[in-house]
């Protein structure tokens, strides 16, 4: 996402991102990510559960699609360093305009599944 950060600027969005971890894990994430806009912490996952946010299992590390993804990111040169409070919560992603507007919500299925940056970009053209 920090590398799309400019995009989304100039379409006048601001962003944020919410984890679970402690400060710690967070400083430690946004160093390894590099993002520049605000990082949440919400160890008790309050956030998680106000979106209706669902958790994967261990089967779900078996599925051919999150194979695929970790296969991809290790090739994109990333890596996982650490597992957080807890490795089954799934995220999601939204895009909210002023006055209190849904304008899109992606809450995902399985870890490898996050919504797609033109599908992002695109919600923020959306009156």
């Amino acid at each position: 996402m920090g590398e799309h950060q400019a995009d989304f600027e100039k379409l006048g969005a601001r962003l944020a991102a919410i984890g679970m971890g402690d400060l710690l894990y967070a400083k430690a994430f946004r160093e390894e990510t590099g993002i520049r806009f605000p990082l949440l912490v919400d160890a008790n996952r309050a956030a998680y559960r106000a979106a209706n946010l669902s958790s994967g299992n261990i089967l779900h590390i078996f599925r051919g699609d999150n194979a695929r993804a970790r296969s991809h990111a290790r090739k994109s040169g990333f890596r996982q360093h650490r597992i957080g409070s807890n490795p089954f919560q799934l995220g999601g992603s939204f895009v909210f305009g002023p006055g209190n507007v849904d304008r899109f919500a992606h809450l995902s299925k399985t870890f490898s599944d996050n919504a797609a940056m033109a599908d992002l970009l695109a919600a923020l053209g959306k009156a």
